[in-house]
């Protein structure tokens, strides 16, 4: 047990590492992309909304994911933006908004691969099944994949936080720049093992789940193309999926790189860096690539645009 004061309702979190003379630079830097993201998925968001031209699965499967982006950088990123000013000593967040936050980060990061693995099947019935994917991708199926997306993620982190707070407490300071669900266990002396199968078999089946799924997706769709030797059909398979395929090992790349990380306990200041940037860098270039790669979408904002500067 740690050598300082014990206080059942507040926590101290260490926060993010960074001196005195860079702190205003990596909180201007952060800031910049938070607005940036936030900006712009959810104006996506409100466009695919409101325009009735994108009311189209792939569109409104889209707009599932810039959403999520948009909630998943603000249940972290506000807090580690005001503890960059502060000195580690007044770090303090109580119990439940810590357990409120490691909810969301899991949640909202869990919530991705769902979305990603729909979109994926979305990709494969269009180019596979075309003249079937009107019938299939009907709004009834659209409205039971999207609630599936959501719903799933719910159940299985609801499950994970919730093994987690229901351990009694003996530690009051949390090591890492937010709050996560390792942070809420290690904040426990009681037995852990029924939280690290938990852990390990949550993550086992939703990687092997979202990597199966999308593999056999695109395996599918690469022997349709090659056999159909259609070049209009190749065409539209590699604009459709390549920008489905960069978001989708964006994210896993910077969550294999905190995986790498965690065995390596010297490297603990990357791993904390590595764990912010999985919830910056993804919303981040997600707008970016797939409003440059979408024609409707650049199409609709061009015109936007336009009409402001006439406007004006």
């Amino acid at each position: 047990m740690e050598n300082h004061t014990y206080n059942e309702h507040f926590l101290q979190l260490e926060g993010l590492k960074v001196t005195h003379q860079s702190s205003y630079p990596v909180f201007i830097f952060i800031l910049i992309i938070y607005i940036f993201t936030m900006v712009a998925n959810i104006s996506l968001t409100v466009l695919i909304s409101m325009e009735r031209s994108l009311h189209k699965p792939m569109y409104i499967l889209l707009c599932n994911m810039h959403l999520n982006d948009a909630l998943n950088i603000t249940a972290i990123i506000p807090r580690v933006l005001s503890d960059i000013l502060k000195a580690s000593a007044d770090r303090y967040i109580t119990y439940i908004e810590c357990a409120t936050q490691a909810f969301c980060g899991h949640f909202f990061g869990t919530n991705t691969h769902t979305i990603l693995m729909i979109m994926a099947f979305d990709r494969y019935m269009a180019i596979c099944n075309p003249l079937r994917y009107a019938t299939i991708m009907n709004n009834k199926m659209l409205v039971k994949l999207c609630v599936s997306a959501w719903g799933v993620s719910f159940v299985f982190v609801g499950g994970l936080i919730s093994l987690s707070i229901r351990l009694s407490r003996c530690r009051s300071q949390v090591i890492n720049p937010f709050c996560d669900n390792p942070s809420l266990f290690k904040l426990s002396c009681d037995d852990l093992l029924i939280n690290q199968i938990y852990g390990l078999f949550f993550t086992a089946v939703f990687l092997i789940a979202s990597m199966g799924s999308v593999a056999l997706a695109y395996i599918n769709i690469a022997i349709v193309c090659v056999r159909s030797k259609s070049k209009s059909l190749n065409s539209k398979a590699l604009q459709t999926c390549s920008t489905h395929m960069a978001v989708y090992l964006i994210m896993l790349i910077t969550g294999f790189v905190i995986i790498f990380l965690h065995r390596y306990p010297q490297w603990s200041n990357q791993r904390k860096v590595a764990s912010i940037m999985f919830h910056l860098v993804p919303p981040c270039l997600n707008p970016i690539i797939y409003g440059l790669q979408s024609k409707d979408i650049r199409t609709l904002l061009v015109q936007m645009i336009k009409s402001k500067t006439v406007f004006l």
